[in-house]
């Protein structure tokens, strides 16, 4: 797998289109940094370490509102061929500040509100609305 972020945001956009309650990913520290910053914006219930197979994985509990999800986009933008950074100055807001980029920071992984009120820049993994 050459995209691990990419597919986990791939599992959680196919899963919220078939109505599905949770979704299993593997594994890794990023992964839980971006989940954290999804549970923590309110885009995802949450999330558990499970063993999957004999491998560490993780069990995302999805989130609906009067059975829509809550997430409408989730896009990825630093990809492994061509990676995206920018200055805490220039993180765009997503729709006018009602979406989110998670961005990975020196200080760690963390939204784009909290990235420029921190005054550092870095990779922007992705953006939801």
């Amino acid at each position: 797998m050459n995209d691990p972020i990419g597919d986990m945001l791939t599992r959680i956009r196919n899963g919220q289109l078939r109505g599905k309650s949770t979704v299993s990913t593997p594994a890794s520290k990023l992964r839980a940094w971006v989940l954290d910053v999804l549970a923590d914006e309110g885009y995802i219930r949450g999330y558990e370490k499970t063993e999957a197979k004999g491998h560490p994985a993780f069990e995302i509990s999805l989130k609906y509102y009067e059975g829509t999800p809550v997430i409408r986009e989730l896009a990825r933008v630093s990809t492994p061929g061509r990676r995206v950074y920018m200055g805490a100055k220039d993180i765009p807001q997503v729709r006018q500040g009602l979406g989110v980029s998670i961005v990975s920071t020196s200080k760690g992984v963390m939204s784009d509100a909290n990235a420029r009120a921190a005054k550092v820049g870095g990779e922007v993994l992705c953006q939801v609305f």
